[in-house]
Parts: structure tokens; sequence; C-alpha cells
């Protein structure tokens, strides 16, 4: 695993912080927009705008689930998940202080970027330091919540696979629902299908769950997130894979505080459940370019 001291991760997040603070979104929810001539394009409308802010969904996940944040054409997103390897609720308050909370004890890392392919179409590729795992999938923002339609709905599809992308393949295919109130908190359900849940074994398992979530907005930029993802049927060792986040969006990042049962943020690693008894501290730091 990859060792990160803890003098290292606190000047990263001081340092984003402090250049995160002087950022402004492209689009501020306040920003008067400037009129076009009178020959131009008739522009999109507000709710079929994907470069738009959306205030109560600010990343493309909660934790480790997708939401269904729309990604404009050809524009991109990075997102650094970070899982520190020492299980809170296994050692005595001494033994985590004297580690920091987990900051010594070593990481389990992702690093995702997508890209918009086409209108409401995103490409996604990730990895992780666990088995050297490569995801690639992609996600279709079929329709978003307007004053006509009560929900957002957007189809993915994926397939990862260990010894980057050598073996062990995982495909799955899923959807995310979602509904807001009205810019105070978000709701999402994301059945997801992945087979193969058990690879490298010889024995075929498949593992169907939904996850569910949900974002609230306590004050402007920042937010508390919670999600879970019980396994319906299946494959399900374990115990179903948990998380809660503290959550601060500052211009175009978003920067989040997490505590999950599981290093877990693959759709298959997400099947396979979370550990009894366990607590990880971690962070998401996002970077939308556009």
């Amino acid at each position: 695993m990859t060792r990160y001291s803890s003098t290292t991760v606190l000047a990263l997040f001081f340092t984003f912080m402090v250049s995160g603070a002087t950022l402004v979104h492209a689009q501020p929810p306040d920003a008067t927009p400037a009129q076009p001539p009178a020959a131009a394009a008739t522009p999109p409308a507000d709710d079929d705008d994907d470069a738009k802010l959306r205030p109560i969904e600010p990343d493309f996940s909660l934790i480790n689930l997708p939401t269904t944040l729309p990604l404009p054409v050809h524009a991109g997103n990075f997102h650094l998940t970070h899982r520190f390897n020492e299980n809170l609720r296994a050692d005595s308050f001494g033994t985590m202080a004297s580690n920091l909370f987990g900051l010594d004890e070593g990481a389990t890392i992702q690093f995702e970027y997508r890209f918009g392919l086409m209108k409401h179409v995103e490409l996604i590729a990730s990895r992780t330091n666990v088995d050297r795992d490569i995801q690639l999938g992609t996600k279709y923002d079929a329709f978003h919540q307007s004053a006509s339609m009560p929900i957002g709905l957007s189809p993915l599809f994926s397939v990862e696979g260990g010894n980057n992308f050598k073996e062990r393949y995982e495909p799955a295919v899923g959807a995310v629902l979602s509904h807001g109130f009205d810019d105070r908190a978000a709701v999402y359900a994301t059945p997801v299908f992945v087979h193969n849940t058990l690879p490298g074994t010889g024995v075929m398992e498949n593992t169907f769950y939904v996850g569910l979530g949900t974002r609230v907005k306590l004050i402007p930029t920042l937010y508390v997130v919670v999600e879970g993802s019980p396994r319906i049927s299946g494959y399900t060792p374990g115990t179903a894979e948990f998380a809660f986040s503290l959550e601060k969006r500052v211009g175009a990042h978003v920067f989040a505080v997490t505590f999950a049962n599981t290093s877990a943020t693959t759709y298959g690693q997400i099947a396979r459940g979370g550990n009894p008894e366990s607590l990880y501290l971690g962070f998401n730091l996002a970077r939308k370019f556009f």
C-alpha cells in the first residue's frame, strides 16, 4: 500500500483550501447572463444546460456512489478518493491519536477522470491501487429533474479488471435515479447488477444491490452526505457498504472528509460489501474542468 505522512496530507489539504478559496465558479448562481445577439443560436433550456451550476448536486459522486450530475460536451472532471487503512473501531483512542487517526497507516487510493463525449454521454476511467484495478465505463444522462419531470435518470455501464485490466473482469450495469428538494437536499437510488463478484476463484457469482444516498445542504457550499448499498440478492459477504461525509464546494473544487466501513470505490468492490465492525477515515477531492 502507498504510505503518506500526516504532514504531507495536511499540507495538501491546506494548499487546497487556501488556493481554492480564491476560485470563482465559471457560472455562479447569481451571475446575470449576457443577452445574446439577435442572430445567435437559441441557447439551451435551463433544465437542459449541462454546464449550469446545480447547488444541491455539486459532484459526480456522493461518496462512492454516482449521481445524475451531467457533464458538458468535451468537458472533464478529475476525482481522487483516499481511504486510510487504520480501522478506527479496532484501536484505542491513544493508538489512533499516535497514528493521527490513520494518516500514518497507508491508504487505498483511486484516481478517476471522466470526459463529456457528446451531449449527456460521459466516458469514465479509474484506477485503484487495490489489485491495480482499472474500471472503464460510461453514463448516459437520459433526463434531468425539471418542472415537468420529477426525477433524474442516468443509466450506467462499466467493466473493471484486475492487474491493470488484464484479468478478473467484472461487468456492471445499473442506473441512478435522483430527486432534489428546492436546492436543500437530494436523494438517490442506484440499482446495480454486477457479474462475477468472486473473481479469480473459478466460482461464478453475481450480486444485485441498490445504493441509497442523500446530500443535504447545511449552508451554501457546505453539505452532509450519507450513503449505503444493501445487497438484494446473489453473493453477499460481510456487511453492506455504508459511508458518510462532510463536504465543501469551493468554486470548481469539491472536498469531502469521509468515514466508511470499506475502502471500496468501484461497483464490483461495493458489491462485495464492507467490513463488519470497521470504520475508516478518508477524503474525496474533485475538480471540474468547465
